[in-house]
């Protein structure tokens, strides 16, 4: 217990870090999350706190953040939001995220070849195929149940190098998306043949923009909603899928969220958009500590091979996203959110919105995340049918 007391201070401070480099000269155009990911990986790395939980010994410090933190953060952070803007952004996306998903099947198909396949990674080649596909498409779940329906678990190194990799690349791209609508913002505000100038993204959302006047009455309201509606999810979740039908707790929670959000009384409440951030950011840090470097290294050649494997597989799917935005004149922070929808998640899909201060991506983000995890699965069966 104490030993995750500390982890939980560790990741506080790292917070904190973030928000003060965020404010210095030379610092500031990176952003905090960013920063706060970057910093969660140095530490990690440096063994202050532990680099990834394993199945075998689970942190339980990272597992309540994944688990209760991040929900609740997203709870909050969906309370200020305008449906009318959501339905605007919502179509776009859509057809980004499926694009994105084709380009991360093609991306493992087209890493199978260009590494080997079966000759360098044996006979589960087509398997490992399934299994980014499956991960980069909807997430973890998908990834474990190509994982299940091939054995691969029997093969405790590569499915423990895959884990890594798997961990190590997700955080890495995290920290792309967050970079690339800066770093494309040109291309996007120059204009295009025969048309007006493409849509490019909104600024970075800036410090003061969280800064908040709160009150404790207020604030133990804010609290009391995130905690009640993140249990009442849960319990929602947990009936249906005994009366045989299977929601994600996570999208019950965006549900609740939204209809209150509707409330002016609610969506007005002070607090909200302060612990949604603490929240996120905590969340980001965690994601930074997976990023375990030593581990990688431990596994020596085939720890590489399944590296240059899963980042073939994310920068095809990266091209093709944002190569079809640009094609199509869409909007660049849309790309990202939508990219990392499907490599990413739901979680940090709302986060980069957030930090790109996009308030009308956070629901179609999490949104997309869900429909990865329905989709993620059929995915990565059809890339080892595939190659």
């Amino acid at each position: 217990m104490a030993g995750d007391l500390f982890i939980l201070t560790v990741l506080a401070l790292l917070v904190v870090g973030a928000e003060w480099l965020a404010r210095r000269r030379g610092f500031r155009h990176l952003g905090s999350a960013l920063l706060v990911i970057v910093l969660g990986a140095v530490v990690a790395n440096l063994g202050v706190i532990p680099a990834g939980s394993p199945p075998e010994a689970p942190v339980l410090a990272y597992e309540v953040v994944f688990a209760h933190v991040a929900p609740i953060a997203i709870f909050w952070l969906l309370l200020p939001v305008n449906l009318r803007q959501v339905v605007r952004a919502g179509l776009p996306l859509v057809a980004l995220f499926a694009v994105g998903a084709l380009g991360t099947l093609g991306g493992a198909v087209l890493a199978v070849h260009l590494l080997g396949g079966a000759a360098v990674l044996g006979p589960m080649g087509d398997a490992i195929a399934g299994m980014f596909t499956g991960t980069y498409t909807g997430g973890s779940v998908n990834f474990n149940a190509v994982a299940l329906a091939y054995d691969v678990m029997r093969d405790g190194t590569l499915y423990g190098g895959a884990v890594v990799v798997d961990n190590i690349v997700t955080t890495l791209w995290i920290v792309a998306t967050l970079a690339l609508p800066r770093m494309l913002a040109p291309l996007w505000s120059r204009r295009l043949a025969g048309g007006e100038p493409a849509a490019a993204t909104a600024p970075i959302v800036e410090l003061e923009a969280e800064v908040e006047t709160l009150d404790p009455a207020k604030l133990a309201l804010v609290l009391a909603l995130g905690i009640g509606a993140h249990g009442l999810s849960n319990l929602a979740a947990g009936a249906l899928a005994g009366a045989g039908v299977a929601v994600p707790p996570i999208l019950i929670l965006t549900t609740l969220a939204l209809v209150l959000a509707q409330v002016p009384a609610v969506s007005r409440l002070a607090g909200a958009r302060v612990l949604g951030m603490v929240g996120v950011y905590l969340f980001l840090a965690v994601i930074g500590a997976f990023c375990d470097v030593e581990a990688l290294a431990r596994l020596g050649r085939l720890g590489f091979v399944l590296l240059a494997f899963a980042t073939v597989t994310v920068l095809v799917h990266g091209v093709v996203v944002f190569g079809t935005a640009r094609l199509f004149r869409m909007d660049l922070a849309g790309a990202a959110v939508a990219s990392q929808a499907n490599v990413g998640g739901s979680t940090s899909a709302l986060a980069l919105a957030k930090s790109l201060g996009r308030e009308d991506l956070l629901v179609p983000g999490i949104l997309l995340g869900s429909i990865g995890n329905a989709v993620g699965t059929f995915l990565g069966f059809l890339a080892v049918a595939l190659v």
